[in-house]
């Protein structure tokens, strides 16, 4: 699976994410990024990739210019309580700029939820409707060519998956236009409510809430880098110093399976021998789990089934004493790693639970088949799976009950006799073989 890991040890900022991603492009989407990045017609903002270094690291600064100037004071970025100020923008504005730019769809849709993400957690920072929300001018015009810069980047190099990093977030003060603000700042914090993040000895402020917004959005997952094999760098190289190197790093490459990533540790197999097995049925699947002790049984079994019909590969239950005592049910819902958010936005529709838990798990499974028996009572369905040098095999329970019924058996003795033609007519498909084999020679 192409896969994109974003590690944000330095944190996030707009401007590092998009020379991070400029980075992983070729010379030919390279030129093409910057043809349409340039020509969206933002008011004076021209964006120039530079090379640049922290501690010792290579990498790109993209810097983003309006009316030639770079932004560099950090509270610019931060809304206001502001009414009125030509030298200010609202969220309308804001929106309206966006919807016009002549991208593909795709990029302006994902550049509109992002800053409509930004609003929200500013609104709700400042205790007031989002319409109040104002952004300093310059600001804006810089964190709108940081966010669709990074859609855009996003959009060409096309990632399956995305994956970030725990967050850090630096810690002491920044100041904005309002004065100063702990780190992370209010909004930011809203932003990540739900993410992992960290602090530390790092003064200020290293994830800003276009950072925090952007990879909120396109981060499938949160946690440690997947093993990955045929993998490209991109480094995006902030302004300020530090100790430690300030940049963002993102990885593209191929997402090995558990298989994959054992082979080489295999003595005295080929790898003929060590992947013949691989397409019998090696991958991965995700495991959604949440608590529930607020829901009838009646009400329960129709989420896990409407689950199901929604497209999660399974769902179940378990029974298990919750928090403060009660009784309640542990609902797990397999999906496949493609369709989590769905199916986590689906469970809690469906339920009453507030927050699932996602799990990535490599997953063995053996290739489904179906064959069919001939018996006096008409054709039985087998259900097969096989792989690894193994194999399984039962008749198929409508079948079997209804050939129960016909021959007025009990389902033990259909299942029995089942089995027992199936048998029989396996060794008559040997025999008639070895005859045909036989008479060639």
């Amino acid at each position: 699976m192409r896969t994109l890991y974003i590690e944000c040890n330095m944190g996030a900022a707009g401007d590092m994410l998009m020379s991070a991603l400029y980075e992983l492009m070729d010379e030919e989407q390279k030129e093409e990024f910057l043809k349409r990045m340039n020509g969206l017609g933002l008011p004076g903002v021209r964006i120039t990739p530079r090379k640049s270094s922290t501690c010792g690291i290579s990498g790109t600064h993209m810097e983003v210019t309006v009316y030639g100037e770079e932004e560099h004071e950090p509270g610019e970025e931060h809304a206001e309580l502001h009414a009125g100020h030509h030298h200010h923008a609202d969220p309308l504005h804001i929106a309206e700029v966006i919807g016009g730019l002549d991208l593909p769809e795709e990029v302006r849709d994902n550049a509109g939820k992002v800053y409509d993400a930004i609003a929200d957690a500013e609104a709700k920072a400042h205790g007031c409707p989002v319409e109040q929300v104002h952004f300093h001018e310059v600001g804006a015009l810089d964190a709108v060519a940081d966010v669709t810069g990074v859609c855009y980047a996003i959009y060409l190099l096309r990632p399956e998956r995305i994956v970030a990093s725990p967050i850090h977030v630096g810690s002491g003060t920044v100041r904005c236009a309002h004065g100063i603000m702990p780190v992370p700042a209010p909004a930011t914090a809203n932003l990540l409510a739900d993410v992992p993040m960290y602090g530390g000895n790092i003064r200020g402020e290293l994830c800003t809430p276009t950072g925090a917004a952007l990879l909120v959005h396109f981060a499938d997952s949160f946690g440690d880098m997947p093993v990955m094999s045929k993998t490209s760098v991109g480094i995006g190289v902030g302004t300020k110093e530090f100790e430690q190197a300030n940049c963002v790093r993102v990885f593209l490459g191929e997402a090995q399976s558990m298989k994959e990533t054992n082979a080489t540790e295999t003595i005295g197999e080929t790898a003929e021998e060590q992947f013949q097995d691989v397409a019998a049925g090696n991958g991965r699947i995700a495991e959604l789990v949440c608590n529930i002790d607020d829901m009838t049984p009646e009400a329960l079994a129709f989420a896990t089934a409407r689950l199901i019909e929604l497209g999660a590969l399974d769902a179940y239950t378990v029974a298990g004493t919750m928090k403060k005592g009660r009784p309640g049910w542990e609902l797990t819902v397999l999906c496949e790693t493609g369709r989590i958010d769905e199916t986590a936005k689906n469970i809690m529709r469906e339920t009453t639970t507030n927050g699932v838990r996602v799990r990535l798990c490599e997953k063995y499974f053996l290739t489904p088949g179906i064959e069919i028996v001939q018996t006096e009572c008409g054709q039985v369905r087998i259900k097969t799976a096989e792989g690894f040098g193994i194999r399984h095999e039962k008749p198929e329970y409508e079948d079997a009950a209804a050939y129960a019924k016909k021959a007025q058996m009990s389902y033990r003795e259909a299942y029995e006799h089942i089995i027992s033609l199936r048998n029989e007519q396996a060794r008559k498909e040997q025999d008639k073989g070895a005859d045909q084999r036989g008479a060639q020679r």
